[in-house]
């Protein structure tokens, strides 16, 4: 199974590295069951993070044909009312709405698009990566989660917001705030290659899952 992590101007890096390197050390424990590259809409490049002060380079351009797991990161920036915005033309104190929203101004949207419409691969997210997805109106009638900063946004775009860690809605999986990448990539390893996989990892990182993922099966909840 290839896993295509997608990379943007702004990206954050926990959202992109910690999933990354957790399905990277899966790969490592199940023969090379799992490969793990960084990809970008542009193809290879160096891609500057929301923190500034750290870049990555993507490999590959991505691809929306090729089946697997398609991973999207959120964005780093300022919290706030992006109405606050400085009008001097200065990127370095951006918020993070700003930087979600410039990617609907690339070929990323139109790219998701067809890796949504693609069966062969499961779009998955981390944070702000559903507000991308969101945003570009792929998301309209599912079940999703995000930051919890987020949740009125992912609301507001036609997604039914999930206040859960994880989310699973079949081919879309995605994950709430930055450190839930880690969560995201354990269930991800569960679910694709088996939990044996996924414990040895869990074991390596010394970090243990959070929260139930929700699925969209079984009876509702009676109020408490």
């Amino acid at each position: 199974m290839h896993v295509q992590v997608v990379l943007f101007d702004g990206f954050d890096p926990l959202d992109a590295i910690a999933p990354f390197e957790v399905l990277h050390a899966g790969g490592t424990a199940s023969d090379g069951s799992i490969t793990v590259e960084l990809v970008s809409a542009e193809g290879p490049r160096e891609v500057v993070s929301g923190t500034g002060d750290l870049t990555l380079r993507a490999i590959a351009a991505f691809d929306p044909t090729r089946a697997g797991l398609v991973l999207v990161p959120g964005a780093a920036g300022l919290v706030g009312d992006p109405q606050e915005q400085p009008s001097d033309g200065d990127t370095a104190g951006e918020y993070i709405q700003v930087r979600l929203a410039r990617t609907l101004d690339t070929a990323l949207p139109v790219l998701l698009k067809d890796a949504m419409e693609n069966p062969d691969i499961t779009v998955t997210t981390v944070c702000g990566g559903s507000l991308v997805l969101a945003m570009a109106g792929l998301t309209e009638g599912r079940h999703a989660t995000t930051h919890h900063l987020g949740m009125d946004l992912l609301e507001a775009t036609g997604t039914h917001a999930v206040r859960a860690r994880i989310v699973d809605d079949g081919d879309l999986v995605t994950a709430a705030g930055v450190t839930s990448g880690l969560d995201l990539g354990l269930y991800l390893l569960e679910r694709e290659i088996g939990p044996q996989v996924a414990h040895a990892v869990e074991e390596l990182f010394a970090h243990e899952r959070r929260g139930v993922v929700w699925r969209n099966a079984g009876p509702a909840p009676s109020s408490f």
